[in-house]
């Protein structure tokens, strides 16, 4: 492994590309640094193909080590264990970004590592993660021929932004991730505040320009010989027996609409065939049998689609397949959503919780709380596969994200709704973009939990098959599209703009002006689901569900928090169990009192009135705590005690206190003065 060092300046910031010098028993390894972030990133492959697979076995696994941020870990064990969210995301990140880069023939199990080394609190480690994983590539042996890179563009105050840091990005309206080779795009990612189709576009081209550049450094750096990735070849005799019948066959089953029907008499046909063909040349494996229909499937479906315009289910290629949506469908969740698009279902439902609720987030940037959850589950029934309930995948993960992402732009903010909000989109029937059935049904959800979202949100997959300069665009792609197709490409929003946009890629990049073209089209068809969407339930409910807690929010002032507690919690817990409620405070003072009946308000008024300020002249409630000879002392705010002179208990003279007012009694008092020791002085007199 040759040891270089480069330096790239990307919008004023350093990239440093260091390799040769460690991990040197990898096929490829490197050092991306960018300010006081470093990872390292390898790439392994084996010396020989897996057998029996029609894919590329890639795997990807991006890890922080909390020593990279000065942290040490929590939990019992001290030590990293199973990825968290975070990272399974950066993983896909790096995975859809270099995978369509490689041969479709390549077979050799190949991983690529990353670890975090390093992480300053400003600069993001995905950027410089999927960079390394270029660079490692690039530099080995393996079949990585054209270098891919990296870049993220923000936009502040109406002006785009590269690469934003950390900070910046909590201000910003846009969060895109772009990766591409230096002529074309391989994998987008993207979060937006309602952005338009021009405007996603311009920040397309802008990260274009930045790849560009990181791509034309990785080009000049040295390489080694690569392995070479041959195409199989097959007997020819075999290959024509097999197209004699498999031809008319396979144009016969892509114009089945049913996915179990065309299933069905594929798979009948392909087992029939293949018991024939391995009596007739035993020589060869049932694998390369199978292998040979399934490029005749491929090819005829494409065909069907590039050549003659037509979808295997028969539908236009703008044209969505039948929707219904329905709400209010489960009877004590707070709202409920069932959205079906074809052969496409599921069920969807909005919790609400408490600021207790909250996820807390620890990240290597610093630990935060989530307001808003959306748990994604794909259970294998849904596609008709007898699989067990294991641990939450990859995939569900990064479902879940998108959907996540599209609808988080669409909530009420916390000052507003104070709520902690779980959305949980259980699939019940797969064939195409379940993560858009998803926004949708989180949409439809979310209006019919009451929570006041600025507007609904729906979202479309598009497809793409091309070959050569002949290209077909496709709205709503279903599951035969999708694998058969050169591109899965999700955009989801509102009316007014774009929430968020995943691209991922199978050929070796998409050209910004299929980009333009697919955007118009993905907008046509999201305003069309609107529309369906809008007649199931065009507004939030007015009200929430009985069933939700109600949420009392306020907030006071930093050094009254602590009389609040009270010593070792005492008040807030004689609080919380007097009136059945829950109550939160958080360090700027700001309050939540939770409950499902009237405790709520009822703690509510007693931390405003123990909270306020005094004021002259102002007439309170009171209660007659104490009698003396010379006057009434009176509670007229929780802990606030003034005193009634004997001569302003009433009208006229007064002989003895006891003939005005008796201890307990619930009286009327005006506050008259605050003299300069703090002490208080009450009238019933002027309060009358």
């Amino acid at each position: 492994m040759e040891y270089f060092k480069k330096e790239v300046e990307i919008a004023g910031r350093k990239f440093t590309i260091e390799s040769g010098k460690v991990a040197k028993q990898a096929n490829g390894a490197c050092t991306v640094r960018v300010g006081d972030t470093v990872v390292l990133v390898t790439a392994v492959a084996s010396k020989e193909p897996k057998p029996g697979i029609d894919f590329m076995p890639l795997t990807v696994d991006y890890r922080e080590r909390t020593y990279a941020a000065g942290k040490i870990p929590g939990g019992f064990f001290k030590r990293e264990a199973k990825p968290r969210e975070g990272e399974i995301l950066v993983s896909r990140l790096i995975d859809r970004s270099i995978r369509p880069l490689f041969s479709e023939y390549w077979r050799n199990d190949t991983q690529i590592s990353v670890i975090v080394l390093s992480h300053d609190g400003e600069n993001d480690s995905d950027l410089p993660s999927i960079i390394g994983a270029s660079v490692a590539l690039y530099t080995s042996n393996l079949p990585f021929n054209v270098p891919i890179a990296s870049a993220r563009i923000g936009k502040i105050n109406g002006k785009l932004i590269v690469n934003p840091t950390i900070s910046e990005q909590e201000r910003s309206v846009l969060d895109l991730v772009v990766s591409g080779t230096e002529e074309a795009l391989t994998m987008v990612e993207a979060g937006a505040q309602e952005l338009s189709e021009e405007e996603m576009l311009e920040a397309l081209n802008l990260a274009k320009e930045t790849i560009k550049e990181i791509c034309l450094l990785i080009k000049s750096l040295p390489i080694i010989t690569k392995i070479e990735v041959l195409e199989p070849v097959y007997n020819a005799d075999l290959k024509k027996d097999i197209e004699l019948e498999a031809i008319s066959k396979a144009q016969e089953a892509v114009r089945i609409n049913k996915k179990n029907e065309r299933a069905f008499f594929w798979d009948s046909f392909k087992k029939d065939i293949s018991t024939r063909m391995v009596e007739k040349y035993p020589q060869e494996e049932s694998a390369v049998i199978d292998a040979i229909l399934e490029d005749i499937f491929y090819k005829k479906a494409r065909e069907l689609v590039l050549n003659q315009k037509v979808r295997t289910d028969g539908r236009g290629l703008e044209e969505i397949r039948p929707i219904t949506c329905e709400t209010d469908i489960l009877p004590r969740v707070h709202g409920s959503s069932l959205f079906t698009r074809g052969q496409t279902q599921a069920l969807v439902t909005v919790t609400l919780g408490t600021p207790g609720d909250m996820q807390i987030m620890d990240e290597l940037a610093g630990e935060y709380k989530e307001r808003f959850m959306l748990h994604y589950n794909f259970p294998g029934f849904s596609t008709g596969e007898a699989k067990g309930e294991r641990s939450t995948s990859r995939r569900e993960i990064g479902h879940g994200n998108l959907a996540k992402r599209a609808l988080k732009a669409i909530l009420p903010n916390e000052q507003d709704f104070g709520y902690t909000i779980r959305i949980v989109s259980d699939i019940l029937e797969s064939n195409g973009s379940s993560s858009m059935a998803s926004v949708c049904g989180g949409s439809l959800a979310l209006f019919n939990a009451g929570v006041p979202v600025k507007a609904s949100c729906a979202g479309v997959a598009m497809g793409l098959m091309k070959e050569g300069e002949n290209y077909v665009i496709l709205t709503d792609i279903m599951g035969m599209e999708d694998h058969l197709g050169d591109m899965d490409f999700k955009v989801a929003g509102t009316r007014k703009g774009i929430t968020a946009l995943q691209m991922d890629i199978k050929i070796s990049g998409l050209t910004t002006e299929i980009m333009a073209q697919a955007l118009a089209q993905a907008k046509r068809g999201r305003f069309f689901i609107l529309d369906k969407m809008d007649i199931a339930i065009s507004r939030p409910n007015n009200k929430l569900s009985s069933y939700a807690p109600r949420i009392a929010t306020l907030t006071i002032p930093q050094n009254r928090i602590g009389e609040l507690i009270g010593p070792g919690g005492k008040n807030i817990r004689k609080l919380q169990e007097n009136n059945n409620v829950k109550i939160d405070i958080e360090e700027t003072g700001k309050v939540f009192i939770s409950g499902i009946d009237s405790g709520v308000d009822v703690v509510r008024d007693y931390v405003e009135s123990m909270t306020a300020e005094v004021e002259v002249g102002k007439i309170y409630k009171a209660r007659i705590t104490k009698i003396m000879a010379f006057g009434a002392f009176a509670e007229f705010l929780p802990g606030k005690e003034g005193l009634i002179h004997i001569s302003q208990l009433a009208s006229g003279h007064t002989k003895k206190v006891e003939d005005v007012v008796k201890e307990g009694e619930e009286v009327k008092v005006k506050v008259t003065e605050i003299d300069k020791q703090g002490r208080i002085n009450l009238s019933m007199k002027a309060a009358v």
